[in-house]
């Protein structure tokens, strides 16, 4: 199907005797928020580590656009067009929010080491593009007001939107988002949410998500593709996906497990 943008094959990995994703498949159509979920160690974030290159798969393929994504090295993911934020915010604390958002731009230049060292004509052209391109993502963002600000001092919630903005200074075709409201409050997920319609939106980015807060689900979410244990449940709509037997019974364990429960107390 030509609107597919991204396409897992059986996916399958192992570390040592551990089976921590079993035969795993789903397609993720352009345009769309697809989400994935599931309870703690599903093996969600080693789906987006499958993805991101750092895992090899065992068994199975990835396949980006017409690229073959398993046969890729890691280095080479971002230039395909795919970005990513961690559930554990990586930036460059001692810079400021700018500089961080320029780092994000590194995949598109085109200047050489002669150029750069000398700072030519065509480095100052490539530069003040990047900036101008930065700068549209700190208007979308709402982060004009941390722009030369150092990240060492922003709050944790503003941390979150500057990971957000240095991978859309990519321009990626897939953004990978690994929980990001993880941290947050009620409020700032709230902001999120209307983010990643944003993005989807406005920007017509793709968009793969790792998240638990049901609410934000719900919100953004085209598709949802719950997992457990390593293994697909269901895929649907948010709301196929809630109502489905085997992904309430994941989360809440079965009818007799929650009476047990409830006598014990």
């Amino acid at each position: 199907m030509t609107d597919v943008l991204l396409k897992a094959n059986d996916l399958s990995v192992r570390f040592g005797g551990v089976l921590a994703v079993n035969q795993v498949s789903f397609e993720v159509r352009k345009g769309e928020v697809f989400t994935l979920i599931g309870p703690n160690g599903a093996g969600k974030t080693t789906v987006f580590n499958l993805i991101s290159r750092i895992y090899q798969p065992t068994t199975g393929e990835i396949w980006f656009e017409d690229r073959k994504l398993t046969a890729e090295p890691p280095h080479a993911i971002a230039a395909l067009g795919i970005a990513r934020t961690f559930q554990n915010i990586e930036l460059f604390e001692h810079a400021t929010v700018l500089h961080n958002l320029l780092i994000g731009r590194h995949t598109h230049r085109r200047t050489g080491f002669v150029h750069d060292l000398f700072f030519t004509r065509t480095a100052r052209e490539a530069e003040l593009h990047s900036r101008l391109k930065a700068e549209e993502v700190i208007d979308l963002l709402n982060l004009q007001h941390y722009r030369d600000t150092m990240v060492a001092g922003l709050p944790y919630g503003v941390r979150k939107v500057v990971e957000l903005a240095r991978a859309l200074c990519t321009e990626p075709k897939l953004l990978l988002l690994d929980e990001p409201s993880s941290g947050l409050n009620v409020e700032e997920t709230d902001d999120m949410a209307f983010w990643i319609q944003d993005i989807q939106q406005e920007l017509g980015i793709t968009v793969l998500m790792v998240e638990h807060d049901m609410s934000l689900v719900s919100k953004v979410s085209d598709r949802v593709l719950a997992m457990n244990q390593g293994e697909v449940l269901a895929m649907g709509t948010p709301r196929e996906v809630q109502t489905n037997p085997a992904v309430v019974e994941a989360y809440l364990g079965t009818v007799d497990d929650v009476s047990s429960l409830r006598r014990a107390a």
